[in-house]
This record gives structure tokens, sequence and C-alpha cells, in this order.
């Protein structure tokens, strides 16, 4: 990110930005209904600045947990930006458990992940595997968000792991804008009575399944992923995105998917598929010069989007994967822009140990300044 405050360099975002006017959505998932990619004309400014260049002033953005919903709070006073709803949500059939029977909901900022996923949703690469998932939604408990725990097994959509997790969210002050990358995989949590637990012969946890005692309470938890027998999730693609979202106007500015099936899949699957999206883990670094990069995803890349449209602008293919977020900086004020990522890769990939940087090109005749894509590479 450029030190100084003048204009932002590198990518000309106004000269790339397109809008598609209001998408259609796909059964409420909030994608177009050819399921690659929604973009959204932004919208005029309703509001003042949500942050302030220095990050000292203004309001920041908030999220719940796993991405559930999103709340831009004032930062001094907590107070919302956008009003917030309390709407009713599912309750527990689960003997002594008492829930809440309302849960906030901000009318702001729209949900960055489908809130339902019912037998009607299921999918699958064939007949076979689309109905195997869709008997499995049918006899789990799945009311949409908030769906509490059961004995029979509930929907967790979004799914334990996220969502968003450990990534964060990044932020560009100056276009007042949020970067979200989010994994969309569904889980099964379900509580086993206290006897049925003791009786069991095995008690271990086997990844991606995860068995806790819960000591101290009546029940004790499985839960996993909702996959397919062939391994793939069972909800419709794309497993992971990532979102621009106008801290201003509380709108969506546009949603892509990111990552491939590339080394989940055998090819040529995975190249067939193209940008299905994948699981992704790690977070994202927004620059002044209009790029955003991230790594995170199952495929081992680390990518470069062009801020304002959300176009993939720059790809390589790591060694590893890179769930940590990148880091950019030079050194003094006219040197040279380098970005730089560890990947260390993660329990659903091979693990490794490499920290590998790029530098940015220069703009022609612009000293000190970084173009879009990087240059070169060292590890």
């Amino acid at each position: 990110y450029r030190g100084d405050s003048g204009a932002p360099t590198g990518a000309d975002p106004q000269s790339r930005a397109t809008s598609s006017g209001d998408p259609r959505t796909n059964s409420g998932n909030g994608r177009d209904t050819d399921g690659q990619q929604r973009r959204r004309a932004r919208p005029k400014p309703q509001q003042q600045r949500v942050l302030d260049s220095k990050y000292q002033l203004g309001e920041e953005l908030g999220r719940g947990s796993s991405g559930k919903v999103y709340r831009a709070l004032n930062r001094e006073t907590g107070e919302p930006i956008f009003p917030v709803e309390e709407r009713p949500v599912p309750q527990s059939d689960v003997p002594g458990e008492k829930l809440s029977p309302t849960q906030p909901f901000p009318t702001h900022i729209p949900p960055l992940h489908p809130h339902t996923l019912g037998p009607d949703d299921a999918f699958g690469f064939s007949f076979w595997d689309r109905g195997k998932c869709r008997e499995i939604i049918e006899g789990l408990r799945s009311e949409g968000l908030f769906t509490p725990a059961s004995l029979e097994g509930s929907i967790q959509f979004p799914g334990s792991a996220g969502g968003p997790n450990w990534g964060g969210i990044a932020l560009d002050p100056e276009r007042q804008i949020a970067f979200v990358n989010a994994m969309r995989v569904p889980s099964v949590i379900q509580l086993i009575p206290r006897e049925e637990w003791d009786a069991l012969e095995d008690k271990s946890s086997t990844y991606p399944t995860e068995q806790a005692p819960m000591t101290g309470t009546p029940y004790a938890l499985r839960r996993g992923p909702l996959l397919s027998p062939l391994g793939a999730p069972c909800n419709p693609p794309p497993w992971g995105t990532f979102a621009a979202v106008d801290l201003v106007a509380g709108e969506i500015l546009w949603e892509v998917p990111l990552g491939t099936s590339r080394d989940q899949a055998p090819f040529p699957i995975w190249w067939l598929q193209g940008n299905i999206g994948a699981p992704n883990l790690g977070g994202a670094i927004a620059t002044a010069g209009g790029v955003v990069f991230i790594g995170a995803t199952t495929d081992r890349y680390l990518r470069g989007f062009d801020a304002m449209t959300g176009e993939e602008i720059w790809t390589e293919r790591l060694p590893y994967t890179a769930n940590a977020t990148p880091l950019t900086y030079r050194l003094r004020p006219d040197g040279k822009q380098f970005v730089v990522v560890a990947a260390g890769g993660h329990g659903w990939s091979t693990p490794g140990d490499a920290v590998i940087a790029w530098s940015l090109r220069e703009k022609t005749g612009t000293a000190g300044t970084a173009d879009a894509a990087p240059a070169e590479a060292d590890e």
C-alpha cells in the first residue's frame, strides 16, 4: 500500500469498471443465473465516508460468527451504521435447551453466503450422487440460518469453517471498499446423548469429522462437512467466493468464484470445471493501485484482482497452499514495491515451507509507482 497520500497508482479502476444493473439471482444464492460472476453498478453514496485514510476515525466493519451476517459498527460507540432488525429464528427441540426467539439481522450489507439448503438444492456431478445428497439433506434438520444442533443432525450453513474464517477482511480506505473471501461448504452438527457417547468404543476424531465430549453437559457433539459419496460438497458451487462491499452504500459491488478444483479433482475434470470456486482459508490485501491479492484456496494459486470490477488480472501457481495473508511493502518512497506471502500448506493439502516474494512492475515514466501485475518472484 502506498505510504503517501497521493492518488492511487497502478491499475486504472475507472477504465475497467463495468456494471450489469440489478443482478439476476439463482435460488437466492447471490449468483448470476450463469453461476459465474455478479457485478453491480456502484450506488450513489448515501452517507459519510465509513473509513478515513489513516484508520483513525469513522466507522468499521464487523461480521457475525463464520460470516452469517455482516454489520457495520461505529468504532467509537458500537452503534450500527445501518438499521438492525430482530427476526424470528428456529428453536431447539432438544430437551432442556432454550434459545432466544429472535436474532439481530442488519438491513445492509446483503448476505455474502446463502442462508438455506434444502433437498431441491442438492448438487451432484451425476444423477446418482445428486440423489444421494438429496437423501442426506432430507434426513437432516435444515431451517436456514441459526438452525440449532439437534439429535437427528442439523445442517449448519455457513459451515463451521465459514463463510469467512481467520483471514478476515481487507479494507481500501480510499475507495471505501471491503474485500471478503468466503467458503461455501455446509456442515452437519449432531448432539449425542451422554449415555450413547459413553457406550461408544471409538471417540476419536478422524479428519474432517470431529467429535467432542462436551464434558459436564448432557450431550457430546459430532460435526463434519456435508459431502457426497464422491467427496464433493452437497450444495451447488461456487464453493468459494471473493466479494467487494461498498461500505458507504452497504451494497455488494461484485462477487466472483474463487479458485478451482485443481488438486482436489483429477485432470481433466478440474480443467473442464474452470473457476468452480474452492474451499479457502486465508486473507487478502488491498493495494492503493487498485489490485487485491489473495491466496487461501486449495489449488495453490496466488491471485490478483481488479478492485473495482473483480476481474482476475494475474495468477501464479505456488509450491504449497498460501493460507496466510499476503504482505506488500517497499523500503523507501521511490523504491520498488513487493508482494510476499508465506505458503506452508494446510491440513487439506501438502505441508511445506516457502516464503515467496514478487516485485511489481513500475509504470513507464512514473518512478516509484507499481503496475498491476508482479514481474518476477523469488523464493
